[in-house]
């Protein structure tokens, strides 16, 4: 079965096709991230968030989007990177994951990339040490390497559990 547009297949099948991708590229400390573009709802400066009490250090809390309310996670934190240091960089990437908005805070926002199947390489096997379930490979650029993540397969892990909860309150 074929489709008229990249969106409406999911991003490993649109490798396996060999059809461009575009990513939009964020950092976390030295690293490269990126995601499949068409996720992006729309990028803003790094906001006060309510925190919720109980939630895991990397789920930062809500905001009010709007009217949505929209549970917020830190990438930093998430990924295990160290402290994060909330600057004029510091950007909140809004995404659209499974009929749900989502934030994410990170320490900066690069540019839209786009890669060709040939650009990406499959995530690297590091055996039971780390856990590669939500990277979708390696791109590769020039000297430029950016790791490729599966935002919805992260976002919908069983330690984001809470966001479900998180979004369903009110800021009243």
């Amino acid at each position: 079965m074929t489709t008229p547009s990249n969106q409406a297949q999911p991003l490993n099948a649109q490798i396996a096709a060999g059809m461009p991708n575009e990513f939009l590229t964020f950092a976390l400390g030295a690293e490269e991230y990126g995601v499949d573009i068409l996720k992006v709802q729309e990028i803003r400066g790094y906001d006060t968030v309510t925190r919720i009490p109980d939630a895991p250090d990397f789920i930062k809390g809500v905001i009010n989007l709007r009217g949505t309310i929209v549970p917020v996670v830190d990438m930093r934190l998430k990924f295990k990177l160290g402290k994060a240091d909330y600057n004029e960089f510091t950007v909140m990437i809004i995404l659209n994951i499974a009929h749900r908005v989502v934030g994410m805070v990170v320490d900066g926002v690069s540019d839209v990339m786009q890669l060709s199947a040939e650009q990406i390489r499959p995530a690297p096997e590091f055996g039971g040490a780390v856990n590669t379930r939500f990277i979708t490979g390696i791109g590769a650029l020039d000297k430029r390497m950016l790791i490729l993540v599966d935002i919805e397969k992260l976002m919908s892990g069983s330690d984001m559990s809470l966001m479900d909860a998180a979004s369903s309150q009110s800021l009243q």
